[in-house]
């Protein structure tokens, strides 16, 4: 029932900007904190950065300064602006959802690929 679509994912050149979106649906979005992971091939999955439903947000600080999150409750919207995009950017990027009172409450999407070429 619960379903996280991201979209937006494509490929770029060094420095330039994307930005993914991801729509919720099945579920009380403002219930929920919202995130950005992404995993490298042969690598971890890392969280990017997070969003509670009144905006606090966290970032890994290897974006910090390039890349914002963002939420639009009344869409149940969930975006990752990239800006001054590096190779090592390079993954599929997940949706995630967490439910703010019970943690073990978790959805994932089914991700989008980001390139970032040289």
């Amino acid at each position: 029932q619960v379903r996280l679509v991201e979209s937006g994912g494509g490929l770029v050149q060094a420095g330039e900007s994307l930005r993914l979106s991801c729509a919720a649906s099945g579920m009380t979005f403002s219930g929920y904190i919202m995130g950005w992971y992404r995993q490298a091939p042969g690598k971890q999955r890392e969280l990017v950065a997070s969003i509670t439903s009144g905006g606090t947000t966290n970032a890994v600080d290897s974006v910090k300064g390039r890349f914002t999150i963002s939420r639009d409750n009344a869409k149940n919207t969930v975006y990752l602006q990239m800006n001054s995009l590096k190779p090592e950017d390079t993954a599929v990027y997940y949706c995630n959802a967490k439910n703010a009172a019970a943690a073990w409450i978790m959805y994932w999407g089914q991700g989008t690929q980001v390139t970032v070429s040289v």
